[in-house]
């Protein structure tokens, strides 16, 4: 019975620790996606509420969009961004690795190709 007990306080404590280590990645964050020779930086605005992720990206065009399905699960997080390209509809789906104060991000095209190769997002202070 003392067993369980500590077992399972072990558990709980296991789990509250877990939680107080996850990051909250509200905020700004910024990266220059390499698309060639062109370098362009994009501004991610996310808000972050449980493993529930909003937000928006900003690219050098300006004009914010707004992130689809997101969510956090550990030091993992993915979205989707839909864009319309001159008529026709795409969808650009991340996913990132966050270590701290940094998130390295692929993005591919729906339909699997890579759109840009990694991209390391910091967060602007």
């Amino acid at each position: 019975m003392t067993r369980r007990i500590l077992f399972a306080t072990a558990v709980v404590c296991v789990i509250f620790a877990t939680a107080a280590l996850a990051a909250d990645l509200s905020g700004n964050w910024s990266g220059t996606l390499q698309m060639g020779d062109n370098p362009f930086t994009l501004t991610y605005a996310f808000k972050q509420d449980g493993e529930k992720l909003t937000g928006t990206v900003t690219g050098p065009q300006g004009e914010p969009l707004p992130l689809n399905d997101g969510k956090v699960v550990g030091d993992k997080l993915s979205f989707n961004v839909k864009v319309d390209m001159g008529g026709n509809p795409a969808k650009f789906m991340s996913e990132g690795i966050i270590k701290g104060d940094e998130i390295t991000l692929t993005t591919k095209v729906e339909g699997g190709e890579d759109f840009g190769g990694p991209m390391i997002l910091k967060r602007v202070k």
